[in-house]
C-alpha cells in the first residue's frame, strides 16, 4: 500500500510539470499560427513590406516586453498566479486577433498574446526547475520545449486544415487558440506554488516543506528538513542579495545572454514564421508549401523528443555540440542548394536544420537558463535570457521580409550558418555542464572569482 501511495504522489510532480509546460503549447501555437495567415493579411489590408513586417512581428515585440517585465509578477505574485495570468492573456489575444477589423487592432491583439509568450518563458521553466529533482530536471523542464514544438505542429496542421474555409480562413486559424487557452487556465487553478519561492520570498518554510513532501515522496523527514534548510541558506547569502548586474553573477549572465543570442541567430524563428514563403522561394506551389510546413512541425516534435531523452543522459553541453554541427551542415547545404539551383532538396535541408535545432538549442535553452542562476536571482536571470532571446527574435522577424526582397536566399542562410560556427566556438570554450547538479550546488559552481 505504501509503495502505491508513493507512486501516486510521484504523479503529483509529473502532473504539475505537465500543466506548467502547457504554457509552452500555447507559446508554440501562437508563434507559428501566423505563418498561415501572414500572406492573406498582407493582401487583405494592402500592407507594404515595412508595415507587414511590423504587423507580423508585433507578437514578438509583445514577447520582448513580456520577457522584460515578466520577472516582476513571477517574483512578487508567485509562479502559480503568474501562470494563471498567462492563460488569460492568450485568451484575449486569440479573440482579438480573429475578430480584428483592421491592421492596428490586429497588432494590439497580437501584442497581448506576445506578452503571454514572454512571461511564460520566465514563469514556466523556472517553476518546473524549482520543483524537479536534479536527476530528472532536464527532462521535466524540457517538457516546456516539447510542448512548444507540439504547439507548432498543431498550428501547422490546423492551418493546413482550415486553409480551405474561404476568405476568412485566417480568422479561424487565429481564433481556434481560444480553446487550449481556456483549458490551460483551468488546469493552473490546482497547481502548487514553487516551494523555493515560498521559502525564499515568502519565508514560509512550512508551506515549502509541504510541497517538497508531495513532490519527493521517497524523502525522509530529515532529508526534507535538510533540503528546506539548504534552500533557505542559499537565499540568505549576502553576496546574492544585492544588485543583479554584479561581478559575482557575470558568469551566468554571460551564459544566459549568449545561449539566447545564438538561439535566434540560427534563423529558427525566420524559418518557423515564414516557412511557406521559404518553400515557395524553392519553387513549391502554395498548397505544397503548407504541407511541407506540417513536415517541419513533425520533424521538430520527433527530434525534440530525442533531445529530451538525451538531455539527462548526455548532458546540456553535449547536445549543444550536436546541434551546432547539425546547424552548420544543414545551413551550409541549404546555401549550396539555392546557389546551384538544386532547390528540390531544400525541404530536406530545412528539415535537417529543424532537427539540429530541436535536439540541441531547442531542448537545452530553457532548461539551461533556469538552472544557472542563484535561487534569489533566478527570476531576474530568466528575465535576462528570455528578453535577449525575444529581442533578437523580434528583430529577425521584422527584417526578414526586407532581407527576402533585398538579398538572394543563399546569402541569408549563409549569414545564419556563419553565426552557428561562432556558436560552436562558444560551446567549446565557455559552456559548463549542468547535468545532475542541484540548484543550490550550481549556485556555488558558477560563482565568478
Amino acid at each position: 500500500m505504501a509503495s502505491t501511495i508513493n507512486r501516486m504522489k510521484n504523479h503529483y510532480l509529473i502532473k504539475s510539470s505537465i500543466v506548467a509546460a502547457l504554457a509552452g503549447f500555447l507559446f508554440g501555437f501562437d508563434t507559428v499560427v501566423i505563418s498561415g495567415a501572414e500572406q492573406t493579411i498582407q493582401s487583405l489590408w494592402k500592407l507594404n513590406s515595412t508595415l507587414h513586417g511590423v504587423a507580423i512581428s508585433m507578437a514578438l515585440w509583445g514577447t520582448v516586453i513580456g520577457s522584460m517585465v515578466g520577472g516582476w509578477p513571477t517574483e512578487k505574485l508567485g509562479r502559480r498566479k503568474t501562470l494563471l495570468g498567462i492563460g488569460v492573456l492568450y485568451l484575449v489575444s486569440s479573440f482579438g486577433s480573429a475578430l480584428a477589423p483592421e491592421v492596428y487592432s490586429f497588432m494590439v491583439a497580437r501584442f497581448i498574446g506576445g506578452l503571454g509568450i514572454g512571461i511564460s518563458t520566465i514563469a514556466a521553466p523556472l517553476f518546473i526547475s524549482e520543483i524537479a529533482p536534479p536527476r530528472n530536471r532536464g527532462r521535466l523542464a524540457g517538457m516546456f520545449q516539447f510542448n512548444i514544438v507540439f504547439g507548432i505542429l498543431v498550428a501547422f496542421f490546423s492551418n493546413s486544415l482550415l486553409l480551405g474555409l474561404g476568405e476568412n480562413s485566417w480568422r479561424w486559424m487565429l481564433g481556434i487558440m481560444a480553446l487550449p487557452s481556456v483549458i490551460f487556465t483551468l488546469f493552473c487553478i490546482w497547481l502548487p506554488e514553487s516551494p523555493r519561492w515560498l521559502i525564499i520570498h515568502m519565508k514560509d518554510n512550512e508551506g515549502g516543506l509541504k510541497v517538497f513532501r508531495k513532490i519527493n515522496p521517497d524523502f525522509t523527514d530529515d532529508e526534507l528538513k535538510t533540503l528546506v534548510q539548504e534552500v533557505e541558506d542559499s537565499g540568505n547569502e549576502k553576496k546574492h542579495a544585492g544588485s543583479f548586474f554584479s561581478r559575482e553573477l557575470m558568469k551566468p549572465i554571460f551564459l544566459a545572454f549568449f545561449i539566447a543570442f545564438f538561439n535566434q541567430l540560427s534563423g529558427i524563428n525566420a524559418v518557423l514564421y515564414f516557412a511557406p514563403r521559404i518553400f515557395e522561394m524553392a519553387g513549391l506551389e502554395s498548397q505544397a508549401a503548407f504541407l511541407q510546413s506540417v513536415g517541419i512541425g513533425i520533424t521538430n516534435l520527433i527530434f525534440t523528443f530525442v533531445g529530451l531523452w538525451l538531455i539527462d543522459r548526455l548532458g546540456r553541453r553535449t547536445l549543444l555540440y550536436i546541434g551546432s554541427f547539425g546547424y552548420i551542415a544543414s545551413l551550409g547545404t541549404t546555401v549550396w542548394a539555392f546557389s546551384s539551383g538544386h532547390t528540390g532538396i531544400i525541404p530536406m535541408t530545412i528539415f535537417a536544420f529543424i532537427a539540429a535545432h530541436a535536439i540541441g538549442q531547442g531542448a537545452v535553452i530553457w532548461v539551461f537558463i533556469s538552472e544557472i542562476f542563484p535561487n534569489r536571482q533566478r527570476a531576474s536571470g530568466q528575465t535576462l535570457g528570455s528578453s535577449t532571446h525575444w529581442l533578437f527574435a523580434a528583430l529577425i522577424t521584422l527584417v526578414f521580409p526586407l532581407m527576402a526582397e533585398a538579398l538572394p536566399p543563399q546569402t541569408i542562410f549563409a549569414i545564419f550558418c556563419g553565426m552557428m560556427v561562432l556558436q560552436l566556438v562558444w560551446v567549446k570554450f565557455f559552456v559548463p555542464e549542468t547535468r545532475g547538479i542541484s540548484l543550490e550546488e550550481m549556485q556555488d559552481t558558477l560563482k565568478s572569482k
